[in-house]
């Protein structure tokens, strides 16, 4: 039995290094596609009436729904960072999507709430377990020289259905990315660094070969990258470096390197697009926009938007680097968010569509500015500023900051939006 489990799971990997390259990018998309997803699609939901009906949602329970994800992500950022390290890279990202796959059926098939909000909880594990999991992959394996757009479209498409349908799936689409991940994971290597730390060296070699040089483990660029990775860990060994926890704050290099993360995981949280990402119904309709069709077209319209933004940004971080894209969008995002609240406050129950018009588009400029900079460097930056002994701990406290500040945004701007409206983008602006 194990002979047979061990050759399922040899990977079948394509000739090709261009080939092995365009999956681990597409590994990459569909991974993060996933947690996209679900923000679209939870914002979509809480659009919805049917939903609301079916549920009988209120603000505790809307509430609780929403930010149910960021709990189970927390519990991942606790847990999973060792399990990438014992299993290796490539089956701990398997089982973050096998996770997601049974845990997005149970929240398809949910009858109540309480069922919805458990199920939800593991959907956030799987979610973020692939997202410690695999950016320390792909940072390790690929060689160094579309999203909730769909969430937003499948929503609108059964928005009028009369059923519960017009909630479920959208939710049962959620699994499209998972399984999507688990097909590819057969098609590709386990990390090479992975593979030296575990003393597996000849593997090491052929996979560096396979995604660099064709698969000829004789080419001298294969040749040289893995005697660099070789060399580097066992530097790092012969320094007393391990994969304990202890590691990130044993010396000032590795503490300097998890501040720049955790720096990293708070600003990507604390701008302000926890609630533009879950409430937009709430906003909309702050904003004077009530009718629940119009609502679900602005979010189609602003996801496609996103990722034009999105795109824009990952070009402008190859061209003038990390920290100028982090600046210029916390720059343009903060001025936006402050226009959002004062044009709220002038217009939002005026009827004066000139100024409906011109929140909503500072909420497009909001989100533009936001995928433009953070989105991407909050998966981008950590992986490249964590050496191997910390990367997998040092991805783990990144989902825990990421995810515990946004829970505690997520949780309260249901209460908070109720009671302070407008006020709440002038204070986050400060």
């Amino acid at each position: 039995m194990s002979k047979i489990l061990s050759y399922v799971w040899e990977p079948k990997v394509p000739r090709s290094s261009n080939v092995i390259t365009a999956l681990l990018n597409f590994c990459a998309c569909v991974t993060s596609a996933t947690a996209g997803y679900d923000g679209s699609m939870i914002n979509g939901l809480n659009i919805l009436p049917s939903y609301y009906d079916y549920f009988h949602i209120n603000t505790v329970t809307q509430s609780l729904s929403t930010s149910a994800l960021y709990i189970g992500s927390v519990l991942a950022g606790i847990s999973y960072s060792r399990v990438t390290d014992i299993l290796g890279r490539r089956a701990a990202l398997l089982w973050a999507a096998v996770i997601t796959v049974v845990f997005v059926i149970i929240q398809t098939c949910s009858v109540n709430i309480a069922m919805f909000t458990v199920a939800r909880v593991f959907v956030g594990y799987g979610n973020a377990a692939s997202t410690i999991a695999a950016p320390a992959y792909l940072a390790e394996t690929l060689p160094f020289k579309w999203r909730g757009l769909v969430a937003a479209g499948v929503t609108y498409g059964t928005a009028n259905w009369q059923s519960t349908w017009s909630w479920r799936l959208p939710s049962l689409f959620q699994l499209i990315f998972s399984v999507l991940c688990i097909i590819i994971l057969f098609l590709m290597p386990e990390s090479p660094r992975w593979l030296v730390h575990e003393l597996r060296n000849e593997e090491a070699l052929r996979v560096i070969a396979q995604t660099c040089a064709n698969g000829d483990d004789q080419d001298p660029i294969a040749i040289v990258t893995y005697r660099e990775v070789v060399e580097t860990m066992e530097w790092e060994r012969n320094c007393g470096e391990t994969l304990a926890v202890t590691q990130m704050v044993k010396t000032p290099s590795a503490r300097r390197r998890i501040l720049l993360v955790i720096s990293c995981a708070l600003g990507t949280v604390i701008v302000g697009n926890q609630v533009v990402s879950y409430y937009r119904g709430t906003m909309l309709t702050n904003a004077g926009i009530t009718d629940t069709t119009t609502q679900i077209q602005i979010n189609i319209i602003l996801n496609s938007f996103c990722l034009i933004c999105a795109i824009l940004g990952t070009l402008s971080a190859d061209k003038i680097g990390r920290h100028p894209v982090a600046l210029v969008s916390t720059t343009l995002l903060t001025l936006f968010l402050f226009f959002m609240g004062a044009l709220t406050k002038l217009y939002g129950n005026s009827g004066n569509k000139s100024g409906v018009y011109g929140t909503v588009a500072c909420i497009f400029l909001f989100m533009g500015s936001y995928l433009y900079g953070w989105t991407l460097l909050c998966y981008l930056y950590p992986p490249e500023v964590l050496n191997y002994p910390i990367r997998a701990n040092g991805l783990g406290g990144n989902t825990i900051g990421i995810y515990g500040f946004g829970l505690m945004m997520v949780f309260a701007m249901p209460f908070i939006l109720e009671s302070l409206d407008w006020k709440i983008y002038i204070i986050n602006t400060s």
